[in-house]
């Protein structure tokens, strides 16, 4: 049995993919409310409507229900797993816990991996992540995500469980570089939605990706990330697909920055807590990052789009 910890449409469709594979599945959930409404209906209407959950798809609102030893998968957003670990590790126990989050934490800037080793000692952390929407993968449409644990041995062994008809798994080792990838992408996204989205055309959206990808590999190299990760699904694959499709939360939240237009406050957009945390630790590294800088400042209404265009204009010309 796996365990997916999170009910959101990630989460879910996650459970609903691997149930494909015929074991027994657990949704786990914070709230018994939530719970109740998928057992009747057999979907969740509130994150992913229009998806039938597997009968395979067990639903429980008690951690008590977790088998020991049972792979989890952790799908909270990453500036709530530090606190959802705070709360539970203690229950989770020794086991593989697999973060299913982008991000960098606010106040520690740690990714999930080293999260979840600084609040779950006793478990063996990995991250799985990649180009994907929840829509995607629940509808059965092929989407492949890296899997990135330090021992390899087990990395094997999870990217087997996981692996499913529509879903391939990639593994490493290198689950800094996974999660730094993963994390940076969404701020080069809102930036990709402001350039959309203030009308400055697809040429600009796509020095805008360059540049920012050059940004990613920079903070992965000083941090000893290998550059081939942030080369893969990851990375660049990630990257590609966040900065140009209105599926994604990061680019419509710079779109609508771009357009003047408000946006959901209750859909999470982990770029704007990400180009913070990152802007912070880049500074502290003496890394050049200024479209991540950038994003930061326009997140905060420091300045508009404009202002932010052209302090990156003004930049001194340089080699490539």
């Amino acid at each position: 049995m796996i365990a997916i910890l999170g009910s959101g449409a990630f989460g879910t469709a996650l459970a609903v993919s691997l149930a494909r594979n015929g074991d027994d599945l657990l949704l786990w959930s914070h709230d018994p409310a939530h719970i109740a409404e998928m057992r009747n209906t057999r979907q969740n209407t509130r994150r992913l409507p229009g998806v039938k959950l597997p009968e395979n798809v067990l639903l429980a609102d008690d951690l008590a229900a977790l088998p020991a030893g049972t792979p989890v998968l952790i799908s909270v957003p990453m500036q709530k797993l530090r606190g959802f670990l705070e709360t539970h590790a203690a229950m989770l126990g020794a086991r593989p816990l697999i973060a299913c989050c982008k991000g960098i934490d606010l106040e520690t800037h740690l990714g999930p991996v080293e999260t979840i080793s600084r609040h779950a000692p006793d478990a063996l952390p990995a991250i799985l992540t990649g180009p994907s929407f929840a829509a995607d993968i629940a509808r059965g449409l092929p989407t492949a995500l890296t899997l990135a644990c330090a021992d390899d041995a087990a990395g094997k062994s999870l990217q087997q469980a996981l692996t499913t008809p529509n879903l391939r798994i990639y593994r490493t080792t290198d689950a800094l570089g996974a999660e730094l990838g993963g994390a940076l992408k969404n701020v080069i996204a809102i930036a990709a939605g402001a350039c959309i989205g203030v009308g400055l055309g697809e040429s600009a959206r796509a020095a805008l990706m360059t540049r920012g990808f050059a940004e990613m590999q920079r903070l992965a190299h000083k941090l000893g990330a290998r550059p081939e990760t942030l080369m893969g699904l990851s990375g660049f694959g990630d990257l590609t697909l966040t900065c140009t499709s209105d599926l994604s939360r990061n680019y419509r939240f710079g779109l609508a920055l771009g357009r003047g237009d408000p946006f959901d406050g209750d859909t999470t957009v982990e770029g704007v807590a990400t180009a913070h945390a990152v802007t912070d630790w880049a500074a502290e590294l003496d890394v050049d990052m200024p479209i991540c800088s950038a994003v930061a400042a326009l997140c905060d209404g420091r300045c508009s789009v404009t202002e932010a265009l052209q302090s990156l204009l003004s930049r001194p010309l340089k080699e490539e």
